[in-house]
């Protein structure tokens, strides 16, 4: 069929594909993703966070006014739209914001202190590459109501463990830096400004839009033809106000008690308006180019700025299709978490599917874990067989005309050079036990 011919098709029978950016989590894939969650959620039950679902749909203005009007994400990469009503409504594009509005207007923020937690997708309209996507989704921890380094630290260590605890730790770096208060993030801007106008040709076209915007943003720009003059510009850190100083050297001073290393990152600033104080990342090297996989800091002032009381808070997110893909190409999830199939029950003709599927739900009471599919769809033995060996189970359960008459089954292994045992229907679930330990 020529291209004209193909273009006169009937636009109802063009293919619909996802969305660019936008991907489907495949059968194969899905168990890796259930891994790495199922860690989360048991270890922020450690730590005594509760999770907290908020809608991924918003008001525009709750992005607007705590991202930030000039940043990156509010200017170019948010999903906007105006509903039947007439209201501008955004896709989440990240979950602090979203976390903050529902902590405020359900009380739990008055008199009392926090710690959260929450993972689902957001959505961003920048270029797709690898591990990073327009629909891409989000593990976040927010703690609100301490102000102290101690829960700064504790939600580093928190981060730490759970890199060890995935086989992690010794790919990761952490980078920390601070802030400091806005009075002297606001002194140093007028430093750096002036910085940056005295070396105005070196600056590429984004910069010099971020030069009367969010100067800060320049400090982290990955332009080679720009790090000789962002290294000798002048540090925030040698510009924070006394009490910001004494917090971060505590912090500091709490992360090197606990034997966590960390590398101070003066260029380190974070992309949102909301953050001040300490901000860290933790990034890797093993999925080629240097990359963040999760990322944070002290946002003291968010909660005054959406209309709430004076509250302090410190939190993190991080990004699970990047940490997926970590642990893939670092081969660190193990076998049993890749959700293969424990046993294959096989009728082995159809007069034997009626026995089979009462012995499947049988096993399934007895051994909660056991990971079991019925052959369904009939067939020949032979084709039975090759649905057995193609579904990935480890052995294969058959019941067929003597099995019946003699209350036995024929339990076949599948990725073991074994003989086939027949074995007495009452003593199944006491061998499936040993042989699947």
């Amino acid at each position: 069929m020529s291209k004209s011919q193909e273009s006169q098709k009937e636009p109802g029978k063009k293919k619909i594909q996802a969305i660019r950016g936008m991907n489907d989590l495949l059968p194969e894939q899905s168990p890796l993703w259930q891994y790495f969650e199922g860690r989360v959620r048991t270890l922020m039950a450690r730590y005594g966070y509760a999770e907290i679902r908020t809608p991924i749909v918003e008001q525009t203005a709750l992005f607007a006014r705590s991202i930030g009007e000039v940043t990156d994400i509010v200017e170019k990469e948010m999903y906007t739209f105006e509903d039947r009503n007439g209201d501008s409504l955004t896709l989440r594009p990240e979950g602090t914001a979203s976390c903050v509005r529902a902590a405020m207007e359900h009380g739990l923020l008055h008199n009392q202190t926090q710690r959260l937690w929450y993972q689902g997708p957001m959505f961003r309209h920048e270029r797709p590459q690898k591990g990073r996507y327009r629909q891409f989704h989000q593990v976040g921890v927010e703690s609100f109501g301490l102000e102290g380094p101690d829960i700064d630290a504790e939600v580093i260590l928190l981060s730490a463990r759970l890199w060890r605890e995935l086989g992690l730790m010794e790919h990761v770096t952490l980078e920390l830096n601070s802030l400091g208060s806005a009075e002297a993030r606001a002194a140093y801007r007028e430093r750096l400004v002036a910085y940056f106008e005295q070396h105005r040709e070196v600056l590429d076209e984004d910069s010099r839009r971020r030069l009367t915007s969010n100067p800060l943003r320049i400090l982290d720009s990955k332009n080679p033809e720009m790090a000789e003059m962002l290294a000798g510009a002048p540090r925030l850190l040698d510009h924070l106000d006394d009490a910001s100083r004494e917090h971060f050297e505590t912090l500091c001073g709490l992360l090197d008690a606990a034997g966590i290393d960390y590398v101070i990152n003066p260029r380190l600033v974070r992309g949102l308006d909301y953050y001040g104080r300490t901000v860290f990342e933790w990034t890797t090297t093993a999925l080629g180019s240097q990359g963040t996989v999760c990322a944070g800091g002290r946002y003291d002032g968010l909660v005054e700025q959406l209309g709430g009381k004076p509250t302090p808070a410190v939190g993190f997110a991080m990004g699970i299709e990047r940490l997926v893909l970590l642990l893939e190409t670092l081969e660190l999830i193990p076998d049993a978490a890749r959700g293969e199939l424990d046993l294959y029950v096989l009728p082995m003709d159809d007069a034997a599917t009626g026995a089979a599927l009462q012995m499947a739900e049988r096993l399934r009471g007895e051994l909660p874990g056991l990971r079991a599919q019925l052959h369904c769809g009939g067939g020949s033995f032979k084709s039975r067989m090759k649905k057995a060996d193609r579904s990935g189970a480890r052995l294969a359960l058959l019941l067929g005309e003597d099995e019946l008459a003699e209350a036995s089954a024929t339990l076949k292994f599948l990725r073991e050079e074994r003989d086939q045992q027949s074995l007495p229907q009452a003593a199944l679930a006491e061998t499936l036990r040993e042989l699947l330990a």
